[in-house]
């Protein structure tokens, strides 16, 4: 096995794989470096060729899939890009032109704020990694960039109240409500996540801070945003009322391990609901029973787009609902599919056409992922305002479907390099695996087939690591799996 190749996917539908392999490919032509004559400019990492921007959006949803590149493409290069842009108040903005450095201030967000993410970057790296020497260096930056949002956004309810363009949602129908949902959930989260980066680091001065940060946010969330009648979390306005839109942002707190598991079955209910968020394509940005949802995506009144669908994915496996987040992940990645001939895509009031054959009637056109899809019908979004939106090949988001859900959630492997542990959640028995695999450095192959004495996993490692297998929520073990090949029956575990 070449250990400069990127692993492999087996899948039973072949245009899983084939889409997984083509993002691998494209990721080829969006690595540049940083602008000349700034802190970055030594720094090359991964960005849109055709609008050179250093975005915390980008870089940060960018590393969870190119965590899974084997090395190839270094997932924290676009991370480092941006802490070398801090300034001395902690501040790193949103977004900075890769071209002059210089950060971009939109008029509806001053202080170019971006959602609060580093710590959960930081966090998946690090059970990808095992580099502690990392978490080490970034360490003060975080908590320098946590100190600024503090002191600049919080106000005397507890609560931080920003721009709805610090959402990553700009054009989401929020009542001019300054209290989100969304930003003060990803706080939380952030304040969970740099205290559980306290105690990889053996620090309990930072580890007791931040998690009594996150304490205090979440009773303030769960006292003012929560709606037991709807089963919801709302934004807040001015006078601290709540503003009764239902958008995707009402789920970052899953995420955050904000709810008890009574709200947290109602906040989900939602997702499987056709009239909320429970669409043919999943998860539209805006209720579909909202006045201002567009079937069309419109922005984000409406649209499917790949970091808030992974964010919701990855909040339900918070609270066990694998099944679910599986469910829903083949359904997005085979609506990714059935969108990715140019000239195919239809409009939202047009009737479906089989999938299948669509594909293969397709097949001569050039392929495109999107940033954003429609949440009714297959084809990409569709916002009259901004005819260049969605932008097309857009991987920094979209790689997420196409690499780091299917490995994660459609072939279901959770990996850490520090317990050494790999945990495979299979809720169907199907031919599916990975092959070549780099851990660091031991290279691993887990593959699932059907063999005349039933359902058998066959695995290779080069070193020893600990292998979880859960089968249909019915069957679980652990096992420690040694260097060189050996197989298990499904069956007698």
């Amino acid at each position: 096995m070449n250990k400069r190749d990127f692993p492999r996917v087996h899948f039973y539908d072949q245009d899983f794989v084939e889409v997984y392999d083509r993002t691998w490919a494209w990721i080829a032509d969006c690595w540049a470096g940083g602008a000349a004559g700034t802190p970055a400019e030594k720094i090359r990492f991964f960005q849109y060729p055709q609008e050179p921007v250093l975005d915390i959006m980008e870089q940060v949803f960018s590393s969870f899939f190119l965590v899974y590149s084997n090395r190839i493409y270094a997932a924290s290069n676009g991370l480092d890009a941006l802490y070398a842009m801090q300034e001395p108040s902690g501040a790193i903005r949103s977004r900075y032109d890769a071209v002059t450095g210089a950060p971009i201030f939109p008029k509806d967000n001053p202080e170019g704020l971006g959602l609060p993410l580093f710590a959960w970057a930081e966090y998946n790296l690090y059970h990808k990694t095992a580099n502690k020497k990392r978490v080490k260096e970034v360490m003060p930056v975080l908590q320098k960039n946590f100190a600024w949002m503090e002191a600049t956004f919080r106000r005397e309810n507890g609560l931080y109240g920003v721009p709805v363009s610090a959402t990553g949602m700009e054009n989401s129908p929020r009542g001019g409500a300054p209290y989100l949902s969304d930003y003060n959930a990803a706080m939380a989260m952030n304040a969970l996540y740099l205290s559980a980066l306290g105690d990889i680091l053996n620090d309990k001065e930072a580890s007791f801070q931040f998690k009594r940060s996150y304490f205090s946010l979440k009773t303030r969330i769960n006292s003012l945003m929560w709606n037991a009648e709807d089963g919801f979390y709302y934004d807040l306005d001015a006078e601290g009322k709540q503003v009764k839109t239902k958008t995707i942002g009402g789920y970052w707190p899953l995420l955050a391990e904000i709810p008890n598991e009574e709200r947290a079955e109602r906040l989900i209910a939602h997702l499987k609901d056709p009239a909320a968020f429970g669409t043919e394509h999943p998860f539209p940005t805006l209720s579909a029973d909202h006045p201002d949802y567009d079937k069309r995506g419109c922005g984000y009144r409406g649209s499917v787009v790949p970091p808030f669908t992974y964010m919701v994915i990855k909040g339900l496996e918070k609270y066990n609902q694998y099944e679910l987040a599986r469910d829903c992940a083949i359904r997005h990645l085979y609506f990714v599919l059935d969108s990715m001939h140019q000239g195919e895509s239809r409009d939202a009031d047009q009737e479906f056409e089989d999938p299948a054959e669509k594909r293969a009637r397709s097949n001569e056109q050039k392929p495109t992922i999107w940033e954003a899809y429609q949440p009714q019908n297959e084809g990409k979004a569709a916002w009259p305002e901004k005819p260049l939106w969605p932008r097309p090949q857009f991987l920094a988001f979209t790689g997420l479907s196409t690499v780091a859900l299917m490995i994660e959630n459609i072939v279901g492997l959770y990996i850490s390099l520090p317990r050494k542990t790999v945990d495979w959640i299979i809720p169907n028995l199907e031919i599916m695996g990975i092959e070549n695999l780099s851990l660091k450095r031991n290279l691993v192959t887990i593959l699932s087939n059907k063999s005349g004495r039933g359902w058998e996993i066959h695995m290779e490692s080069e070193k020893l690591y600990y292998f979880t297998i859960n089968v249909l929520g019915r069957k679980k073990k652990t096992l420690p799996i040694p260097s060189g090949k050996c197989s298990m029956l499904i069956d007698k575990i």
